[in-house]
């Protein structure tokens, strides 16, 4: 068995228990900070750059100042407390630790191997009953692919089954690193048109789409398609995205995730404008099944929601 560092650090941003749409079984969720994507529609913009963030609750704060008094940057004011200045702010956690309601909240701290271990483990009964495990996400695991790497070695050690929710872009010694411990690849596959993955993602598919064929000889995958109007939410997109997927060994089933507008709110509590606006609306459930149809005439299990 591989040697685990379990001193290795890396910066987590939550932990989510009971979980059903993230691989097999019911399973914990270790998320990751940092992504190379920006994707417009991203609903966890807090798991984008890979440093801490305090995020703000404006309904919460009672405007109390005691953040105020404890920032070391000066990034609160006695005029505006609570309102943040996003260019001073370190992330430090300071103004969260004080805030008597909760209104700042630190997202991301810096967490060793052995912690997580230690709090991943108060669920291994959960595990062991419904076969299921462990899946790290993000943000993307492979942005802190050496820690992602000591992670899985360490749940593997425990006997736990592993998942890793990916979109794939990575270097090819991150791949070799990560994927030899993963038993289950929730692989992205966002487009394969170029230009629309570029606009939509800020990134090219291109080195997507080759690390795809090596993860999946690495490890079992299923494909998700976030599926979002006016980017890849047609007959042509999804039939070239099933095309794609049949290149592609150990997959047998693919999932369309369909687009929400859960997340929103997050970009409020960041000081963020929602980068797709909010005249895209969900998509209609015909128009999912249509989508369902072409994935199942391509031979592949199909699930809505993943």
């Amino acid at each position: 068995m591989a040697s685990v560092d379990y001193k290795a650090k890396g910066i987590v941003f939550d932990i989510q228990r009971f979980s059903l749409h993230d691989g097999p079984g019911i399973r914990t969720i270790v998320f990751l900070k940092g992504c190379p994507l920006s994707c417009l529609w991203c609903s966890n913009p807090e798991s984008q750059k890979p440093k801490p963030e305090i995020m703000r609750q404006y309904e919460q704060c009672i405007h109390c100042g005691k953040c105020v008094g404890v920032c070391p940057s000066k990034a609160m004011s006695a005029e505006t407390p609570g309102v943040i200045d996003r260019t001073k702010c370190i992330g430090c956690g300071e103004c969260a630790s004080i805030c008597p309601t909760g209104a700042l909240v630190l997202k991301g701290e810096a967490m060793t191997v052995e912690q997580i271990i230690h709090e991943v483990a108060k669920d291994s009964v959960t595990y062991r009953k419904s076969n299921g495990g462990v899946t790290l996400s993000g943000g993307e695991p492979l942005a802190q692919w050496k820690f992602a790497t000591e992670l899985l070695k360490g749940f593997k050690s425990q006997g736990w089954h592993t998942a890793i929710e990916s979109n794939g872009l990575g270097s090819d010694e991150a791949l070799e690193s990560v994927f030899p411990h993963v038993d289950t690849v929730l692989l992205d596959i966002k487009a394969i048109d170029a230009q629309k993955h570029l606009k939509y993602t800020g990134v090219l598919p291109d080195r997507i789409h080759k690390n795809a064929v090596r993860i999946a000889q690495l490890a079992k995958v299923t494909v998700r398609v976030p599926t979002i109007p006016g980017f890849n939410a047609s007959d042509e997109e999804f039939t070239r995205i099933a095309k794609f997927a049949k290149t592609l060994n150990n997959v047998d089933e693919i999932h369309i995730l369909p687009y929400h507008l859960f997340g929103t709110k997050k970009y409020e509590m960041l000081d963020i404008e929602y980068p797709m606006g909010y005249e895209i609306k969900p998509l209609n459930p015909e128009d999912v099944e249509g989508f369902r149809k072409i994935v199942q005439n391509h031979g592949f299990r199909c699930v809505i929601g993943g």
